[in-house]
């Protein structure tokens, strides 16, 4: 099996579980160098995670280094730039969601890695969390019939501002930011989407942006779905970082409850299951549930570099999760439902 050897640009918040679990996959993969514009929390990176090198300028980590792949972890207006320095010079890329601020940014990445012939993976953990994974399966392995009708909520009142400040600030929050998961979740579950309503919410006082969305959409084989978004919610308990699904069925249904809670029914026999990640020596509640599936989304973007194959959360797969975000804002905007867009290359 071949060491890959990776480069990480983006020290922050977020950054040290994607470190970690490199860590985890250090028999298929090593972080030979950091990246960050802030050279402190670049040092700081590379001493905390024993990375041999680390730079404040990406261009010059990627001559020097020539790293085989790149994980980019930085926020989401620098990622067209980095892209396409990563096309330029011949990397595959792995980028944190979302793919890029809008439509049109996430269609020139998208076409420049096209254009370079190099692999690039949207890092859309959602899917590979341990009771979504589990529920995926089981819907798709036809017991429970054709998709009808589904709900998929992420609700919480969890302060997602004290480790990410910016989000206050900016001006489409909480559908880009969680949004984009729920909806990619459920195009898993339902399939591609014809037809996109939304209305949004801003309920705290001091932000900028929508910390609450309701997304009904029409799919393609006639079925319909609701997806929520929530900063805003208060229950106790609260379920942060918990997706909850409803999925039906033409023979059966699926629902994942709370901690990790699986509820079948189907013609083959009814049954509950609980579908847990297990421990990690370096996470902890409550970010296990997604820490774990940062070690998924990795271990499958090795996988597909290894096999040659194209990833399960590819750039070209992810347009049709972000046309569902964009869908979902002009909703907002018009008061009426919406055609998510479709994707054409850029002329070369």
């Amino acid at each position: 099996m071949t060491l890959r050897r990776g480069a990480l640009v983006g020290c922050g918040f977020f950054a040290r579980n994607h470190l970690n679990a490199w860590g985890e996959l250090a028999d298929r993969a090593e972080i030979v160098a950091v990246c960050d514009v802030d050279g402190e929390k670049a040092a700081a990176a590379a001493a905390d995670f024993n990375i041999p090198a680390f730079y404040t300028d990406f261009e010059k980590m990627l001559a020097t280094e020539k790293p085989d792949f790149v994980d980019i972890v930085t926020t989401a207006p620098s990622h067209r730039a980095l892209v396409e320095a990563c096309a330029r010079h011949g990397v595959a890329a792995v980028v944190q969601k979302p793919l890029a601020p809008d439509w049109a940014d996430c269609c020139a990445l998208v076409d420049a890695m096209d254009k370079a012939g190099r692999p690039l993976m949207v890092h859309e953990n959602f899917r590979f969390q341990a009771p979504l994974l589990r529920a995926a399966e089981i819907a798709r392995s036809g017991a429970l019939g054709e998709p009808t009708w589904g709900r998929f909520a992420f609700r919480t009142g969890y302060d997602i501002y004290k480790g990410q400040p910016y989000l206050a600030e900016v001006d489409r929050f909480v559908l880009l930011d969680i949004g984009v998961h729920v909806l990619d979740v459920a195009r898993v579950f339902m399939g591609e989407a014809t037809s996109v309503y939304c209305l949004g919410q801003a309920i705290k006082q001091g932000i900028n942006g929508e910390d609450q969305a309701t997304v009904m959409m029409r799919h393609a084989n006639g079925a319909v779905s609701v997806s929520e978004c929530s900063y805003a919610s208060r229950q106790e308990p609260d379920l942060f970082p918990q997706t909850l699904i409803h999925f039906e069925g033409t023979k059966g249904s699926i629902r994942v409850e709370a901690d990790c809670r699986l509820v079948v029914t189907s013609p083959e026999g009814n049954f509950t299951e609980i579908a847990k990640p297990k421990p990690l020596s370096w996470g902890g509640e409550p970010w296990l549930l997604i820490q774990d599936s940062v070690v998924s989304t990795q271990r499958h973007w090795l996988d597909s570099l290894d096999a040659g194959s194209v990833p399960a959360t590819s750039g070209h797969d992810n347009l049709n999760t972000f046309a569902l975000v964009e869908a979902a804002y002009k909703s907002i905007e018009t008061g009426g439902p919406v055609q998510p867009e479709t994707f054409e290359a850029v002329p070369a």
